[in-house]
C-alpha cells in the first residue's frame, strides 16, 4: 500500500518584540525640529514677501485726509 509521509515541521526561534522608547522618543524630536525648521523658513518667506509687495505698491494717503489735527488750536 502507500506510505503516507509525515510533513516536516521547521521551527524558527524569533526574539521576543520589545518596545523601543528611545526611538520613539528621539524619531519625535526629528519630526518636531524638521517642522520647526520648514515653519520658520515659511515664516521667513512670507515676510520678506509681505515686506517687499508693500514697498512696491501705491503710496499710502497724506496722513491730512485721516488726521484728526491734534496739532491744532480750538
Amino acid at each position: 500500500m502507500f506510505h503516507m509521509q509525515e510533513p516536516t515541521i521547521t521551527w524558527i526561534k524569533v526574539e521576543k518584540p520589545t518596545f523601543d522608547l528611545v526611538g520613539v522618543v528621539l524619531g519625535s524630536f526629528k519630526l518636531v525640529g524638521f517642522m520647526l525648521v520648514v515653519a520658520i523658513l515659511v515664516g521667513v518667506l512670507l515676510g520678506v514677501g509681505l515686506v517687499l509687495t508693500r514697498r512696491r505698491a501705491t503710496p499710502a494717503p497724506p496722513l491730512d485726509d485721516i488726521s484728526l489735527h491734534l496739532d491744532t488750536h480750538a
